[in-house]
Order: structure tokens, then C-alpha cells, then sequence
């Protein structure tokens, strides 16, 4: 995050203007933060620090564990990698697109950031 403003993301697969947060899968002998920090690099191109669990949510997608974490801009200007997202970008807080369900984790993290002085 950056003051003001959420880097969101948007798989070409989603519905029209859909964006959620950046996700991925841990590398074998990674740990989650050093996996917020690979998965956000590779994805987008932006370096970010301070990483902080917020909370988790169980995804029955192969019986998967969604880990939530929110993380400070670092630098770096937005390069995506084409094979994962469609497109990704820096919106301010009280101009969003579409979003995830409120059900999900990614949601409860936007909404919970959007809520934050």
C-alpha cells in the first residue's frame, strides 16, 4: 500500500473490471512473508516491506489456506507479468473497481485498509 492507495490486481479470466489483491503459492522452504514479498515482485514489478499478518480464511480449492497480509510500498514502478495478470494497478481508497465478495479474505482486507486513517 502506498498512503491513500491500494495496488490491486486483475486475472484476465475475471469478471468485467473485477480486481482483487495479489496472491500466490509458497515456493518450497519459503516462508508466507517471503512469499508476499516474491509473489507482489514477480507479479507486478513493485518491491514492498513491512510486511503484517492480518488474518486467514480455508479455501476449498484444493483445500487450501488463504493467508492474508497487508505490506508497505518499497519502490519499484508496476511491470506485470503477463502469464498472471491482465492488469494491475494503484487506486486510491474511495475510487475502487469491482471487488471481491465481502466472504472473502481479500475483501475483508481491502475493506479493513479502506477503514484505516
Amino acid at each position: 500500500r502506498r498512503p491513500g492507495e491500494i495496488l490491486l490486481g486483475r486475472k484476465a479470466q475475471w469478471a468485467e473490471g473485477r480486481y482483487s489483491l495479489i496472491a500466490g503459492f509458497l515456493d518450497m522452504g519459503e516462508c508466507l512473508e517471503e512469499a508476499v514479498v516474491r509473489e507482489v515482485a514477480e507479479e507486478t514489478g513493485v518491491r514492498v516491506e513491512n510486511i503484517r499478518y492480518i488474518g486467514s480464511q480455508s479455501w476449498p480449492f484444493p483445500s487450501q489456506l488463504m493467508a492474508g497480509f497487508v505490506a508497505d510500498y518499497a519502490g519499484g514502478d508496476i511491470r506485470i507479468d503477463n502469464d498472471e495478470l491482465e492488469d494491475a494497478a494503484w487506486f486510491p481508497v474511495d475510487a475502487l473497481p469491482k471487488l471481491p465478495p465481502k466472504r472473502s479474505i481479500a475483501r475483508y482486507l481491502i475493506d479493513n485498509f479502506k477503514d484505516q486513517p
